[in-house]
């Protein structure tokens, strides 16, 4: 079944006196686009987290945000002194003007580029923060698919509705084909008959019936009503199939209405011509939707 691209999960745990929080949005996009928001000393962990999220969805702009909180009493990360003090002798040498004192403030300085030194990490701990990460993204995932298949349903049912409603024009348009010829070849034959008592002339049938005949060819749209049936027929499959669809059914969109406006160019007939237009709208109907499915 369809998926929807917008969705929203996050995952919260607390472990060893840290409180972690992880949020996954996605929005839509043509291809599959991922941003990561991770603390520096956390950064190793992105390629992992990319993997997974490629493993699980197709396309869309997908942000991850990682949020990491010492609880109180956790030990601090040690400071470079040594570069905090470079900082501070470089602020010494700045100029002011006379009478103007400055003060440093220490808590600022900290977070200068530097100033915070990381602590080293080990192989076991990068291994185990990885398994941390990957079990709270897949805890956020399982919301977030949840809400993109509860929306693609909701999409679904839209897109079917509209589909629908194509087929009962296009029916429309089938019935009406056959009346406009006969139409045609009525109105025809009162000219011709109304010119030929003026005249005195004698009507030829043949020629009467080769012209009805030019005009069915050139306003035969049989091949164009198979052809958008064809195309319901593979949009309708789409729809349920498994594997991300979203490109796919916009392609599909356009050769819709390819085959709609080749029936525009051909109608001689204001009903079909009506019937065109309400076919045209429910096909742009379609591909705004599809735009949002994955």
């Amino acid at each position: 079944m369809i998926r929807s691209m917008t969705g929203y999960g996050a995952a919260e745990r607390a472990e060893g006196g840290v409180s972690y929080a992880l949020e996954v949005k996605s929005v839509n996009h043509r291809y599959l686009k991922t941003s990561f928001k991770l603390p520096e000393e956390w950064q190793f962990v992105e390629p992992a987290l990319e993997k997974r999220l490629r493993a699980l969805l197709g396309r869309g702009s997908i942000g991850c945000t990682l949020r990491i909180k010492q609880d109180a009493g956790g030990g601090a990360s040690p400071l470079n002194l040594a570069a905090m003090q470079s900082y501070i002798d470089q602020l010494a040498q700045v100029g002011l003007p006379e009478g103007v004192a400055a003060t440093i403030d220490l808590a600022a300085l900290a977070l200068l580029p530097g100033c915070t030194e990381l602590p080293e990490i080990d192989d076991a701990t990068c291994t185990a923060r990885i398994a941390l990460i990957e079990s709270l993204l897949d805890e956020a995932l399982a919301a977030l698919l949840a809400m993109r298949r509860d929306e693609g349903d909701a999409l679904l049912k839209d897109l079917r509705r509209a589909t629908a409603e194509i087929r009962v024009q296009m029916q429309a348009v089938g019935e009406r084909t056959p009346l406009v010829v006969d139409e045609y070849h009525d109105r025809l034959r009162s000219r011709v008959e109304v010119l030929l008592q003026k005249g005195e002339l004698e009507l030829q049938e043949d020629g009467l019936m080769r012209e009805v005949a030019v005009f069915a060819e050139r306003c035969d749209v049989s091949e164009e009503l198979i052809r958008l049936s064809s195309h319901l027929d593979q949009f309708s499959e789409l729809c349920v199939r498994d594997e991300p669809a979203g490109r796919t059914l916009e392609f599909l969109t356009q050769e819709l209405l390819r085959e709609a406006n080749t029936i525009a160019s051909k109608s001689n007939d204001a009903v079909i011509s009506r019937s065109i237009v309400e076919i045209k709208g429910l096909i742009d109907r379609l591909k705004e939707q599809v735009q949002n499915v994955e």
